[in-house]
């Protein structure tokens, strides 16, 4: 485990708040407050009140920021677009043990706005990734056709698709076709 499962979770989020936007998904799935919901119950987000057109704004802001973190040249601008959105939150950190999960922090204060509880989670896990020196985690899908992103947690830092069963596996069949092209007789001839 390169990071706590808190942390863990919170990039898991991050990854699937980007791969909402429409470049990603093909369509906004955060188009609305019925998006917003299916979003914060696919992420098991506690302590969430009554969500809100202004939530929707704002989580859609974010995810524009966060993903401009995942397309960061450097370090030094990576940590200056986590340090901005870490900047505008009031943080509150606090442990807690909910859901059958053993301890661990929340940055966020216990029934802080949407917006807010996603920018300190979040916006803490992605600084994390930057302050231990593994901004190169944060990727985009190298399928050709393919925008998502993810984070490479694999120990020896190998994972190059969103999904192995989408992407990764339509080009693992397209290099293999390759290959066999290449293999047939009066396949292409080398030069």
């Amino acid at each position: 485990m390169i990071f706590t499962h808190d942390a863990e979770h919170a990039l898991a989020t991050v990854v699937d708040l980007i791969n909402t936007a429409p470049a990603a998904a093909g369509a906004e799935h955060l188009g609305d407050l019925a998006g917003l919901r299916a979003f914060v119950a696919r992420n098991r987000f506690s302590d969430v009140g009554e969500l809100t057109g202004r939530d929707l704004e704002r989580v859609r802001d974010l995810r524009a920021r966060f993903h401009a973190v995942f397309q960061a040249p450097d370090v030094p601008d990576a940590v200056r677009l986590v340090n901005d959105i870490i900047a505008e939150i009031r943080t509150t950190p606090h442990l807690t043990d909910h859901d059958g999960y053993d301890w661990h922090v929340h940055f966020f204060a216990p029934g802080a706005p949407m917006g807010e509880h996603l920018a300190a989670d979040c916006g803490m896990a992605l600084a994390y990734v930057v302050a231990a020196g593994e901004l190169d985690r944060l990727r985009t899908c190298e399928a050709p056709d393919c925008a998502r992103v993810l984070v490479d947690l694999s120990r020896n830092r190998c994972r190059r698709y969103c999904d192995s069963r989408t992407c990764g596996n339509r080009m693992h069949v397209a290099a293999y076709r390759a290959r066999r092209r290449e293999a047939a007789p009066g396949g292409p001839v080398p030069g």
